[in-house]
């Protein structure tokens, strides 16, 4: 199933110099579970490489991964940070986190994404 929020873009026409660099494939797989006035909840699932294309988060949200793995981030101004996920283990970013999200990984990267609107 192809994603399909505005939320997130793989326009990477807007990304600054040294973020447009779309060497990967987007994200394969983005599940929308729960959709309404209070809440948003999405699976991920990102293959080895694979990325969800720059985008800014418009609520506050928290992450679940369901896999553990290396999450690789390259933020608006093109500084990339890494993230080792551990199944099970939460986190929570606030509104306004703009974004590309990299699988830099060898195996399938699943998380669940939660984004708190009301």
């Amino acid at each position: 199933m192809a994603f399909s929020s505005a939320r997130i873009s793989g326009d990477f026409a807007r990304l600054p110099p040294a973020v447009a660099k779309p060497r990967c494939r987007l994200l394969e797989d983005a599940d929308r579970q729960i959709e309404n006035e209070r809440a948003r909840v999405t699976r991920h699932r990102l293959a080895p490489g694979a990325h969800t294309g720059f985008h800014r988060h418009e609520y506050d949200y928290i992450v679940v991964p369901v896999t553990g793995g290396r999450m690789r981030i390259l933020d608006a101004h093109g500084k990339e940070s890494f993230a080792e996920l551990a199944a099970g283990v939460a986190y929570f970013r606030p509104v306004g986190v703009e974004h590309d999200v990299f699988n830099g990984g060898d195996r399938e990267l699943v998380f669940v994404e939660v984004e708190l609107i009301g």
